[in-house]
């Protein structure tokens, strides 16, 4: 083979190579419907947290000790901290406008979480998140007893 048909030869595969990106390589269905995403599961329940009553406050810093299993566990710690930073926005521009931060647990839900209609991930049954009226902030507490939180 010459040099000029082996320029042809490249010349015609990206001319092919042009075409498909330009215009895609099969013809694609405008009538299929696009695939829906699952929701995750998520909860409007949130307790008051009461210092005195044997729960542990869970840390969201994730601690990754595996390289193959470590990114999953970030995962997890991100999908529960999103929300968690939502809710403290929440908190500091409801203390910037009212100047005080909600003084009761029912005052939380109703001008934080019903107000600004925030839902947050489902945790694992041993897991609830709580408001801790004292210190103005949500925390994810555990039962140091082995119970499952109420």
């Amino acid at each position: 083979m010459n040099t000029s048909e082996k320029f042809l030869w490249i010349r015609a595969a990206g001319l092919i190579v042009s075409c498909s990106l330009s215009f895609g390589c099969g013809e694609m269905s405008s009538s299929s419907p696009p695939v829906a995403k699952t929701p995750l599961p998520t909860t409007g329940d949130i307790g008051e947290f009461k210092p005195d009553a044997g729960q542990e406050i869970v840390p969201l810093d994730a601690q990754v000790t595996d390289p193959v299993t470590g990114p999953l566990e970030i995962l997890k710690k991100v999908r529960i901290q999103l929300p968690t930073l939502q809710i403290e926005h929440a908190l500091n521009l409801y203390n910037a406008g009212e100047g005080h931060y909600p003084q009761t647990h029912d005052e939380f839900m109703t001008q934080i979480i019903q107000a600004n209609r925030l839902t947050l991930p489902q945790l694992p049954p041993d897991l609830q998140y709580q408001y801790d009226v004292t210190n103005h902030k949500l925390v994810i507490v555990r039962a140091t007893d082995g119970k499952i939180v109420e």
